[in-house]
């Protein structure tokens, strides 16, 4: 495990030099059967990542966000499966703000074992598995003490498909917490394993959204499940929360499903 977590490392840096490329160029945008936006910065990110992957990890599926479920597939007696999403905020990236990420994850037995949390414009590399969760491969990382929602400064992603599909939800979610920010994508959970932040709410997410996130917030101390408080699956449209300590992640699935 030592070497895939020194060659996730490898592959998100080298990866990360082609949306640097392209950011803020004017890039062509199609949009794909479900109406998301999609550039030639997200595919040439992903095939990059996918020729590392199997370059030095032959026998190992993929699953991206572009390309879906590739190698020995999810029923094709794989033990790992990379998890790629190569631009995670294309809507970030197309308008020109910094905050896009990179997210690859590798499951065990679809299990999250090793995590990365990549910011091309920012030179931050968050990552997180068995050695424990660094930033850019240096320095430690630790969720905060927070263990009060009360005490505690919320993110809240994806509000307007919230405040669309659980008004009720958002209406809790708004009063709550000591203080709350509104954002999207990945670095709301990069924040709270660094500390930064005590939790991220977050909705309507892939799986490529989510399991690389896992195993970076738990090697910081934090918790990652969906609002049940059940552990992120190969799943569609879940819904997340992490949070710095168990206590304050039990405060927040309590809010989430009350009535």
């Amino acid at each position: 495990m030592q070497d895939r977590q020194e060659a996730l490392l490898e592959f998100v840096d080298r990866a990360a030099e082609v949306p640097r490329r392209y950011f803020r160029g004017g890039v062509d945008i199609a949009l794909k059967a479900d109406e998301t936006p999609v550039t030639i910065a997200d595919r040439e990110t992903e095939t990059v990542l996918r020729e590392a992957i199997a370059a030095r990890f032959p026998g190992d599926a993929i699953l991206g966000e572009e390309f879906g479920d590739t190698g020995r597939g999810r029923d094709g007696g794989s033990r790992f499966r990379w998890v790629i999403d190569p631009i995670d905020g294309t809507r970030s990236f197309i308008t020109g703000m910094p905050l896009y990420g990179m997210l690859v994850g590798l499951l065990e037995r679809d299990r999250p074992v090793l995590g990365a949390i990549a910011m091309p414009e920012l030179g931050e590399v968050y990552s997180g598995g068995p050695a424990g969760a660094m930033l850019n491969g240096s320095h430690p990382l630790r969720t905060s003490s927070a263990t009060r929602l009360a005490d505690a400064f919320v993110y809240i992603n994806e509000a307007d498909k919230i405040i669309r599909d659980r008004p009720r939800v958002f209406d809790r979610l708004n009063r709550a917490g000591r203080d709350r920010r509104f954002s999207c994508d990945c670095y709301p959970h990069a924040l709270v394993a660094a500390g930064h932040v005590d939790a991220c709410v977050d909705y309507q997410l892939q799986p490529y959204d989510y399991l690389p996130l896992v195993p970076v917030i738990e090697a910081a101390g934090g918790v990652v499940t969906d609002w049940q408080g059940r552990p992120p699956a190969l799943a569609s449209d879940v819904a997340v929360v992490s949070a710095a300590t168990p206590a304050l992640h039990a405060e927040l699935i309590r809010l989430l499903n009350e009535g």
